[in-house]
């Protein structure tokens, strides 16, 4: 068996026959009446064409001998079958097309259709031409690699190779097509913020810092879009929305990349209440228009988004399934014992509702299959979070939960700036005591709070993770189409 490199020195050889030609391989002009897909679609119509048509695509097939070449190609909307015979072309054509084209080549050929003795449509050539000569031959078998990171390395080879890997990512693109939608016939509007920050704020979560040269300030990619859609309920705008990339500097697992995307979705005059009504009615019309159903499979379970969805509290979770039986008022050093006896690696220092939401995640969340709200959550967990009226520990959140893992979580949000400036401090307390992840005060959004925000929900929802659930996919990097992953050493 050849190798890579004997293999890309003979392409590179007839690249230089083809250019000792006088033919540009790369030429700049490209004929094409028809998609390959509205040729399969209109081929009885097409068929009667008396002109030559011109179609395009990269070839993925090659097979005969003799007198005459069959091929397949593909635009990317279709496949379709191509063949050169020797009798209806030039014969320098015929020996061109015969010495220089491989599978991976793009090409366009002009002829007319006719269906095969097989009953295949089929474009018999009149005369062709290359449009972009591969150098390096596409692979057998991709998914067969030893190196199962080499398909995110090379993505554009997993999709090109992979129908199921393909047909992922044109549903990302229409789950994000649907959600847009939902929102903007809601009537909410659809905004930009700044991914460079003079401070990370908005999420629990340690930032990547960088430097303008010009400015002379340090400066964080954004860790999430909560404060600067909030600043736009001060300025007016009663429903907000966007859907962007956030970046926070954290480990990779299966449920985590530090580059990903989120909807994060706000309205004034709303609470947490009336956004789980939302959250549910959007959930629902997701799953319909997507999948045409109400349930989906994930991890061989049955998720069911059309019965109504659970709701259960933060430390009912606690007491049930990790057998704290007073979450309430259970002590920091009790929390980081309980902790350890469930294998989980911690430092003393830790802060008790980190402690807490370690436990939470590693026995509790697991087991909530169907969609379930996990609403009151310690003050101190959520900092940007409204309190209960009727008990000022807990905050107006909620949690959405599916398949065991976290889809959504939103809170009605704090705007009261006085309440506001007292949680920042109690996260510059944590960020002082070595808790990179604690939230710094941002004075510039108490300021705006100071002229006024109207009461609000604001909702956040994972779309990569959204995805993982839609489409039953058990690792994060497989939802993204250029995952973050550590240079391959040469």
């Amino acid at each position: 068996m050849a190798s890579l490199e004997e293999l890309r020195t003979e392409r590179l050889k007839k690249l230089e026959l083809l250019r000792a030609k006088g033919i540009n391989p790369y030429p700049v002009a490209v004929k094409r009446d028809y998609e390959l897909a509205e040729v399969v679609k209109n081929f009885t119509k097409l068929s009667t064409r008396k002109k030559p048509i011109n179609l395009v695509g990269r070839v993925r097939a090659l097979r005969g001998q003799g007198g005459i070449l069959f091929f397949d190609f593909n635009d990317g909307t279709a496949n379709f079958q191509g063949v050169i015979k020797k009798d209806e072309i030039t014969e320098a054509d015929f020996a061109l097309f015969r010495d220089t084209v491989d599978i991976g080549d793009f090409i366009g050929v002009a002829g007319s259709l006719f269906v095969t003795k097989r009953e295949e449509k089929t474009l018999a050539v009149k005369s062709w031409q290359m449009l972009a000569k591969s150098l390096r031959p596409l692979p057998d078998k991709w998914h067969g690699l030893a190196d199962v990171e080499e398909r995110f390395r090379r993505r554009y080879l997993d999709s090109l190779m992979s129908p199921e890997v393909r047909e992922r990512y044109i549903f990302r693109s229409n789950l994000i097509t649907a959600i847009r939608n939902f929102l903007n016939q809601a009537g909410f509007l659809e905004v930009e913020t700044p991914i460079l920050q003079p401070l990370a704020g908005g999420a629990t979560a340690k930032p990547f810092k960088t430097h303008h040269d010009a400015l002379d300030i340090e400066m964080f990619l954004r860790v999430s879009e909560e404060l600067y859609l909030k600043r736009l309920l001060v300025g007016g705008f009663p429903r907000v929305y966007s859907l962007s990339r956030n970046f926070r500097n954290e480990g990779i697992d299966a449920t985590h990349n530090p580059e990903f995307t989120m909807l994060e979705f706000y309205e004034a005059y709303s609470s947490a209440e009336t956004q789980r009504t939302l959250v549910e009615k959007l959930m629902l019309t997701l799953v319909k228009e997507l999948t045409g159903g109400t349930t989906i499979s994930f991890d061989n379970q049955l998720i069911d988004f059309a019965s109504k969805f659970k709701v259960v509290t933060y430390f009912d979770l606690l007491k049930r399934y990790a057998l704290i039986p007073d979450p309430e008022n259970i002590k920091r050093e009790d929390l980081f014992l309980r902790a350890s006896q469930l294998g989980i690696k911690a430092e003393k220092s830790e802060a008790r509702e980190k402690l807490m939401d370690a436990i939470y995640k590693k026995v509790c969340r697991p087991k909530l299959i169907q969609p379930t709200f996990i609403i009151d959550y310690p003050k101190n967990y959520l900092p940007l979070a409204k309190q209960l009226e009727n008990n000022l520990d807990l905050v107006d959140a909620f949690q959405l939960v599916a398949g065991g893992m976290e889809v959504a979580k939103a809170f009605s949000e704090l705007n009261d700036p006085l309440e506001q400036t007292a949680r920042f401090a109690e996260q510059d307390k944590q960020k002082a005591a070595g808790d990179a992840e604690a939230q710094a005060t941002d004075q510039d959004f108490i300021e705006a709070l100071e002229y006024g925000m109207p009461p609000a929900g604001g909702v956040g929802i994972g779309i990569d993770r959204l995805m993982m659930l839609l489409t039953n996919t058990q690792n994060i990097r497989e939802v993204i189409f250029f995952p973050t992953l550590k240079p391959k050493q040469s």
